[in-house]
């Protein structure tokens, strides 16, 4: 069997170490790289280790940013008085894809889940209560996915804010447009049900 070459070795295993890259397409990646030329594998090292070097998170709303606040936090033309809270800076980006939420953010890192030991502590649920606590927001938007993590998540962020005053809302869960009934699940479809709205 081919032996290859250490350091082509040890880029295909940390290459295979990403979201989503199996073992044939770090084996791709890596010869890829092998292939470019040297300054084109240059400027990928160099990203990599600018984003490491300069990106952080928000001391406000813990998104992505490479000052102390991000973009949106720092914002004059975002509603302060709504706050949409998403467990990764990855939901964040698909809300605002929507061009439909025009308010601010908080970024959990994570949703709770005794089975894997993450509570409340261990992501930003503290920094939320505390934030909402301060005043200013009216309305508090958990815009968590609906796993049963996520579920869990909403119902005890609920509770943690139910006695601040403040409005709690969820986003809609049902049918997607073009999807047909026969092949939604019963929650799916139970919860299209439930939000329904005038026509």
């Amino acid at each position: 069997m081919l032996q290859l070459p250490l350091p082509l070795e040890q880029l295909i295993r940390e290459l295979s170490r990403l979201p989503s890259v199996g073992p044939k397409t770090a084996q791709r990646l890596a010869f890829f790289i092998l292939r470019s030329d040297r300054s084109q594998a240059e400027a990928l090292a160099q990203a990599v280790m600018d984003v490491k070097s300069r990106i952080g998170y928000c001391e406000e709303c813990w998104n992505i940013a490479e000052g102390r606040r991000c973009s949106i936090c720092l914002s004059s033309r975002r509603e302060p008085t709504q706050l949409c809270v998403v467990e990764t800076p990855l939901d964040l980006l698909a809300v605002e894809r929507t061009a439909e939420y025009h308010g601010l953010y908080h970024v959990l890192h994570g949703v709770i889940s005794p089975i894997d030991g993450i509570g409340p502590g261990d992501i930003h649920v503290p920094e939320l209560v505390e934030r909402v606590r301060r005043g200013g927001v009216r309305e508090v938007i958990i815009a968590t996915d609906a796993d049963i993590e996520g579920e869990a998540t909403a119902v005890y962020l609920l509770r943690a804010l139910a006695p601040l005053g403040v409005q709690v809302t969820r986003p809609a869960h049902g049918l997607p447009v073009g999807g047909d009934l026969e092949y939604a699940d019963e929650l799916t479809l139970a919860r299209a049900l439930s939000g329904r709205r005038a026509f």
